[in-house]
C-alpha cells in the first residue's frame, strides 16, 4: 500500500500521509508512547487505520515447563487487556498481540498486513547500536514500508 500525497493549497506544499499505520509498543512501566501516537496521528490520512502491535518474545519450553498451571493465561490476559486500554489512546486503532521476535515480528507483521508505515520509538542505545536500539534498527534495515523512529 503507498502513501497518499496531499497538496495543501494555501501552503503550496505537499505531504505524505498514509492509511494504514503500525505502532508496535512494549508494554510495562517506564514506556511512554505518546509521541509514537502523536506522530501516527500527524502521518494518517482521514481515512486511516491503526494498529497497536505488541511482540510476545517466547519463553523457552525448559522454563514454561516449570510455570504452574494458569499462570501463563492470567499473564496474556494481563497484558491483552493491557495493550486494549494503551490502543484506546489512538482513535479507534486495534491491538494485537503475536509471538516471536520483536524485530522480525513487526517486520513480517507489516509485510503480511498491507502496512504503509510503521511508527517505532527507540530507546537510547548500547555501544553496539550507535544510533538506534536493536529492534528499531532491525525494522528500519527490514521493513519494506516507510519507517518513522521516535526518540
Amino acid at each position: 500500500m503507498a502513501p497518499c500525497i496531499v497538496k495543501i493549497p494555501s501552503q503550496g506544499k505537499e505531504l505524505f500521509v498514509y492509511k494504514n499505520i503500525l505502532v508496535p509498543v512494549v508494554l510495562g512501566e517506564g514506556h511512554n508512547h505518546d509521541l509514537s501516537f502523536a506522530a501516527a496521528r500527524q502521518l494518517a490520512s482521514d481515512d486511516a487505520r491503526f494498529t497497536v502491535l505488541y511482540v510476545r518474545e517466547p519463553i523457552p519450553a525448559y522454563v514454561a515447563a516449570e510455570i504452574p498451571q494458569g499462570v501463563l493465561a492470567d499473564s496474556r490476559s494481563g497484558y491483552e487487556d493491557d495493550l486494549k486500554q494503551l490502543a484506546a489512546a489512538l482513535p479507534e486503532a486495534e491491538p494485537a498481540v503475536i509471538n516471536g521476535s520483536p524485530g522480525r515480528g513487526i517486520v513480517d507483521y507489516a509485510e503480511a498486513n498491507g502496512i504503509d508505515c510503521i511508527v517505532i520509538a527507540s530507546h537510547k542505545p548500547g555501544l553496539q547500536n550507535l544510533v538506534i536500539g536493536s529492534t528499531a534498527n532491525k525494522v528500519v534495515h527490514h521493513a519494506k514500508c516507510t519507517v518513522h523512529v521516535i526518540r
